[in-house]
């Protein structure tokens, strides 16, 4: 009866450490596929707190709750279930779907460089209405440029495990889709109420807090300003990336193998620092692609005649 017992006890023990083991491969598939969408979470992050800017305070945080509960369904119900169909019968999309993606990512980033050279932000914010339908448009806005977001950290995060089985895939999927979600609301929010923090802290009868509170308050536009730069750079690097990558996995192998080779050069000429030095490489060049590839979308949709005259067709 003991040896019953402890044989049942063994194998109880036995199905906790695989489920540990199963969780813990989880996390850290999840945790790679993150880091490999990183570019379009800080793209992510940049971009929503616009959407809120010069909503009144009492609004604010509503605002974003909803708009990450809007941002977790579209990744949920929607990307996750196509995305993990096609991965299953038609794996053969991921790769053209996700260039496709990646060019998005080019276009948007060398669009924001083409609108500070013109002198006007491509991702301006709009002037700010009240009232709850005005509110509910920018949710819904906010929500649509999420779904797309959304739609390209996913496919990213999927092709990462692509290896995995059926369920592994479901299951590092909903890690990702919900540590993501968090994080970028979680910090959309801390930027938005920073200001208000700020000003509370000034208002304190401590020096030390004052200080601190007029550096919030004052330091506001200088971290959007860092936010939107990384994101950009972000957006090309990451975007050139997928386009390389994905170009040598459809049969073009020239223009991957030149930047690996390149990447290869530097890390052998560089010794201790060629790891760090090789990535740089890799990514510049990636970043340098993107752009390139950036500017021809762009060109084609703002600069030649016709783009000019969809743009006179949609501003009429």
């Amino acid at each position: 009866m003991s040896a019953g017992l402890f044989g049942l006890l063994d194998d109880v023990a036995a199905i906790a450490r695989l489920a540990a083991a199963s969780i813990d491969d989880v996390g850290a598939a999840a945790g790679r596929a993150t880091t490999k969408a990183a570019g379009v979470v800080v793209d992510d992050t940049a971009v929503t707190p616009q959407y809120v800017h010069g909503v009144a305070a009492d609004r604010e945080l509503p605002m974003i709750k909803r708009i990450a509960i809007g941002s977790i369904r579209n990744k949920l119900l929607l990307i996750l279930p196509v995305a993990l169909l096609l991965s299953e019968f038609a794996d053969f999309l991921l790769t053209p779907i996700l260039m496709l993606g990646g060019a998005y990512l080019c276009f948007e980033g060398a669009e924001k460089i083409w609108g500070k050279i013109r002198g006007h932000d491509a991702h301006a914010t709009p002037v700010v209405e009240s009232g709850p339908e005005a509110e509910k448009t920018m949710v819904s806005g906010a929500i649509r440029t999420d779904l797309i977001l959304s739609a390209e950290i996913m496919v990213i995060s999927l092709n990462e495990v692509a290896d995995e089985g059926f369920w592994s895939r479901a299951a590092i999927l909903v890690v990702v889709a919900i540590a993501i979600t968090a994080v970028v609301y979680g910090v959309v929010a801390l930027i938005v109420k920073m200001d208000d923090i700020g000003l509370r802290l000034a208002q304190r009868s401590s020096a030390f807090s004052q200080k601190v509170g007029r550096g919030l308050v004052a330091g506001m536009p200088k971290l959007l300003a860092v936010i939107s730069l990384v994101g950009t750079v972000a957006m090309l690097w990451v975007g050139g990336h997928i386009e390389l990558v994905g170009l040598d996995e459809l049969g073009w192998h020239a223009p991957y193998e030149l930047v690996h080779h390149l990447e290869q050069d530097v890390h052998a000429a560089t010794g201790a620092l060629g790891g760090v030095l090789g990535w740089l490489t890799n990514t510049a060049c990636s970043a340098v692609f993107g752009l390139a590839l950036g500017a021809v979308v762009v060109a084609v949709l703002h600069v030649l005649p016709f783009g000019k005259k969809d743009e006179h067709a949609t501003a009429h």
